[in-house]
């Protein structure tokens, strides 16, 4: 019986018709995990430490201070947010600001989200992809036994064999690529936590400040 070519390289071209493709989305898959992981780091812990110094100052009045803060964390997701609400704070209403605040965590969310879809459309059509191609490569295989005019297995096995590499590749990225994507989607709802909580701290602090000085 002839010898089963296993090298890696060899199958992947003997499935070309979708182990190409695959590589494709893995590479995609890949691009987006590392610019996500770079994008998000430290999303969560910047946001406490930055409401941490920000609410006492604001309970104490200095809304300045506050702002210069705010400012000094060029990459806190939570800098926009809580600029804006500083920035409205002097002369908007509690329930205004609230309403700020939702739209620009809204909108930083939305931002922290991006590319995830990419994830998730990977995970669940690569599988399929894979099969596709594993399909095609047993029609293949088939097809030149009957060519030859011959039968059993071992004719067709090296065929088979080739063309389950694509399943497996289709799999193995698409576990991957959801794995990731719910890591990273979890993240970004830590990162909407801790906005919702900083943002609630320092509207608390501002209604206190005011009620202090004996403004609404």
């Amino acid at each position: 019986m002839e010898n089963v070519n296993l090298d890696f390289f060899h199958l992947i071209r003997q499935g070309a018709i979708s182990t190409y493709p695959l590589l494709l989305c893995s590479v995609i898959m890949l691009g987006v995990v590392l610019e996500r992981l770079w994008t998000l780091r430290g999303a969560v812990s910047s946001t406490a430490s930055l409401t941490a110094k920000v609410v006492p100052l604001l309970a104490r009045g200095d809304l300045a201070g506050a702002g210069a803060m705010v400012r000094e964390h060029r990459r806190c997701p939570a800098r926009r947010v809580f600029g804006d609400v500083l920035q409205a704070a002097p002369a908007t209403p509690v329930d205004q600001l609230e309403r700020v605040a939702d739209e620009r965590q809204f909108e930083e969310i939305e931002g922290a989200g991006a590319y995830l879809w990419i994830l998730g459309t990977i995970g669940s059509s690569a599988p399929f992809i894979g099969l596709f191609g594993t399909v095609v490569g047993i029609m293949r295989a088939f097809h030149s036994m009957a060519l030859a005019g011959t039968g059993g297995f071992g004719v067709v096995a090296s065929g088979i064999s080739e063309a389950l590499i694509a399943t497996a590749l289709g799999l193995a990225i698409g576990i991957v690529s959801l794995v990731f994507y719910n890591y990273l989607q979890n993240r970004v709802e830590r990162i909407d936590g801790a906005l919702r909580i900083g943002s609630a701290r320092l509207i608390e602090a501002v209604a206190t400040a005011r009620r202090g000085d004996g403004v609404r």
